[in-house]
C-alpha cells in the first residue's frame, strides 16, 4: 500500500483491507442496506405512468416541501448527493481563494472536498474522545481574519454541541453550515439537526436513515441561497432564456425518480430513527460488559439517530479492530471501518504536513462499526454480539 506522506509510525494506524465477506451458514448480515417497506414502489410506478422520470415532475418539488418542513427551514433544494449539497451551499457563500472554512479532521472526505471544489482552505480540528464530534473548544483557537465558514459535522448521527459554535459564529459573523449527512432526524436541545446553522447538508445515500439511492438537500431559510442553489444545481439556466446562463453551474440535479422514493422514505423517518435507536440501545446492553470494547456516545441534551453503531477496541480484549473484523466477517458479518482522518489522506498530506489530532487519529486505529440496518432483527444483533463475545470461536 502506498501511504504517501504518512510518517511510518502511523501505518499501522490504517485500517486493513476489508475484509471478504462469505455468507455462515447460509446467513450474510450486511453493514447497512435501505428499508424499502413503504410506498417507494407505488410512487416509483407512478413516475413511469405519468413518463416523468428526469429532473422534472412532481415529486422533486413534493419532497423538498416535506423535508424542509421536517428540518424547520423555509427552503430545501435537492440535489443528486450529499457532496453536492456541500458543494452548493459553499458556492452560494461566494467564498473567495484563502478563505477559510474550520471543520473536523475526523469526517469523511466528501465534506472537505467541496472546500477544495470552490477554492477555500480547510481549517482542521480534532474530536473531542466522548462525543467523537469536533471539539469546539479548538474552533475558537482556529478563527482567523479569513474564517468565513464553520462546518460542523454530527458523526454517525450525534449532534455536535451546537451552541458554542452558534455564539462563535454570532461574535465573528460567521457561517454556519452544518453537515447532516448521517443525522437525519436527531436532537439537539429538543431542536432537529440540520437547521441550526445558517444552512444544512443532507445526503440520502443509501445506507442513510433515509435513502433515495443517491442524492442530497440543502436547507435554508435564506431565499437568496435558495435561489442560487437552485440555478447552480442546472447550469444557472436563465429562468427567461433557455440557453442563457447566469453564472457557471453544476449538473447536480435530483430526478422525479429518486425524489419519489425519498418522499416515501421521509414518510418513515420516524419509524427509521425509533429502529435504530432501538437497535442502539441492543447493542449496548449485549456489548457494554465486554472488557476493551467502547460502545459508542449519547451526549446529555441530545438524541442521537446512531447512523452507524460503532464501537472501539482495545486491550484486553484478544483481537486487534482488524482482527475482530476478521473474525466477524468469517461469521458472515461485514463490518466497515471508521473513517481515515483528512489529514491523513494522500490529497491532503502534504497541506497539513506536521499536523496532528490525536483523538481523531485513535478513533482511525481502534473504530468499526457493526451492521446498522434500520431492518436488522433482535435475532441478528444477538448473533453479532455472540461472536465478539466469543473471539477464539
Amino acid at each position: 500500500m502506498d501511504y504517501g506522506l504518512l510518517p511510518k509510525e502511523h501505518h499501522s494506524k490504517i485500517p486493513a483491507a476489508d475484509p471478504k465477506v462469505e455468507p455462515y451458514k447460509g446467513r450474510k448480515i450486511s453493514v447497512c442496506e435501505p428499508t424499502l417497506r413503504g410506498n417507494e414502489k407505488r410512487y416509483v410506478l407512478e413516475c413511469l405512468e405519468k413518463n416523468w422520470i428526469s429532473s422534472h415532475g412532481e415529486f422533486v418539488l413534493k419532497f423538498e416541501e416535506a423535508f424542509a418542513k421536517t428540518v424547520n427551514a423555509k427552503y430545501g433544494i435537492a440535489c443528486s448527493s450529499g457532496t453536492a449539497a456541500v458543494h452548493m451551499a459553499l458556492a452560494a457563500l461566494h467564498l473567495e481563494p484563502g478563505d477559510e472554512v474550520i471543520l473536523p479532521a475526523f469526517t469523511m472526505i466528501a465534506t472537505v472536498n467541496p472546500i477544495m471544489f470552490v477554492g477555500a482552505k480547510p481549517v482542521l480540528v480534532d474530536s473531542e474522545p466522548n462525543s467523537w464530534n469536533m471539539n469546539v473548544d479548538e474552533v475558537a483557537k482556529k478563527i482567523t481574519k479569513r474564517t468565513k465558514v464553520i462546518l460542523p459535522v454530527h458523526i454517525y448521527g450525534h449532534p455536535v454541541d451546537m451552541d458554542p459554535i452558534l455564539d462563535l459564529a454570532k461574535k465573528h459573523k460567521l457561517h454556519v453550515l452544518e453537515d447532516a449527512a448521517e443525522a437525519h432526524g436527531a436532537l439537539y436541545k429538543g431542536k432537529i439537526v440540520g437547521k441550526l446553522g445558517s444552512m444544512g447538508a443532507f445526503s440520502f445515500f443509501a445506507n442513510k436513515i433515509i435513502t433515495s439511492g443517491e442524492g442530497g438537500m440543502v436547507v435554508t431559510d435564506d431565499p437568496e441561497v435558495a435561489d442560487y442553489t437552485r440555478g447552480f444545481r442546472n447550469y444557472a439556466f436563465s429562468k427567461d432564456i433557455h440557453f442563457w446562463h447566469r453564472f457557471i453551474g453544476y449538473n447536480y440535479r435530483m430526478t422525479n425518480l429518486q425524489a419519489a422514493i425519498g418522499l416515501a422514505q421521509l414518510e418513515q423517518l420516524d419509524q427509521f430513527v425509533e429502529d435504530r435507536r432501538k437497535n442502539a440501545m441492543l447493542y449496548t446492553e449485549y456489548l457494554k460488559k465486554i472488557p476493551g470494547i467502547a460502545t459508542p456516545p449519547e451526549g446529555p441534551d441530545v438524541k442521537s439517530v446512531f447512523w452507524m453503531y460503532g464501537i472501539l477496541v482495545d486491550k484486553p480484549y484478544p483481537l486487534t479492530r482488524d482482527q475482530l473484523r476478521q473474525h466477524l466477517a468469517k461469521h458472515g458479518i461485514e463490518t466497515r471501518s471508521f473513517f481515515i482522518p483528512i489529514h491523513w489522506q494522500k490529497p491532503f498530506q502534504e497541506m497539513f504536513r506536521g499536523e496532528r489530532y490525536p483523538v481523531a487519529e485513535d478513533l482511525c486505529a481502534r473504530g468499526f462499526y457493526l451492521p446498522s440496518s434500520s431492518s436488522l432483527t433482535k435475532e441478528q444483533i444477538e448473533f453479532v454480539c455472540d461472536v465478539v463475545r466469543n473471539p477464539m470461536v
